[in-house]
């Protein structure tokens, strides 16, 4: 469903991602691994049209449309979906609010204000998100779980085909984290894929991944099932870059 060929990317004037190539399967949940600074976080934005960063070369493809030029609002129009890591604080602009007009930006069937509230809430619910949290301002004096269930609320509630989620489990304790992750899996069906990124292997225990990639210096080094995350949390990411 996406496609990664030979990607270049430079920020700053810096080259960031040196031939990075991946692809995503429909139906099935991808997690990309690695240490700080190895170019995850830039793999997201460049997926997700962020401008601050050049594409020297490569391509990326979304159900065999080329996307590489494309910007980040016509890439949502087409199923794509980022979750932040760190998700901007919007003062003066209600979650619900947020929500309702993405929705009715993304869909040809748009909905009254009474019918997407339904929608909303029953969403939240699953999340154990309060009513009183969907009023709130977008992010604004979030803590970092809620800020992180709010972003869980917008995949569930946006429903695209692909997504991209950066370090959803950071900031969250274990009851939250099970929370986030049970959102997750009911966003999942045979029609979509998952891109779970994270350092670390407790998400992995309650959102399963069928395959697993390790990034190493703006490349993807190894790859495998779910027993390449116990391997990495017995050995590290030294034995991978001899």
């Amino acid at each position: 469903m996406l496609e990664i060929k030979d990607l270049y990317v430079e920020f700053g004037g810096k080259e960031i991602l040196k031939g990075l190539s991946l692809k995503l399967e429909k139906g099935k949940i991808h997690a990309l691994m690695g240490p700080n600074g190895s170019g995850k976080t830039t793999l997201a934005h460049v997926l997700m049209g962020d401008p601050r960063y050049k594409i020297s070369k490569g391509k990326i493809l979304l159900n065999g449309i080329d996307i590489t030029g494309l910007a980040p609002n016509e890439r949502a129009l087409l199923g794509l979906f980022l979750s932040f890591q760190t998700p901007v604080e919007i003062e003066g602009v209600k979650l619900s609010v947020f929500l309702r007009q993405a929705y009715n930006s993304l869909n040809k069937n748009k909905l009254s204000i009474l019918e997407f509230k339904e929608l909303l809430e029953k969403k939240a619910e699953e999340l154990k998100i309060p009513k009183e949290f969907l009023s709130r301002y977008l992010n604004k004096g979030f803590s970092g779980g809620e800020k992180k269930k709010a972003e869980v609320l917008q995949l569930l509630v946006l429903n695209p085909i692909v997504a991209i989620l950066d370090e959803t489990d950071s900031g969250l304790d274990i009851d939250s984290l099970k929370t986030v992750a049970r959102g997750v899996n009911s966003f999942m069906d045979k029609d979509k894929c998952l891109l779970i990124i994270t350092h670390y292997k407790r998400i992995l225990e309650y959102v399963k991944p069928n395959k697993v990639s390790i990034m190493l210096n703006g490349k993807i080094v190894n790859d495998g099932s779910s027993n390449l995350v116990d391997e990495l949390e017995s050995k590290g990411y030294e034995w991978l870059k001899n």
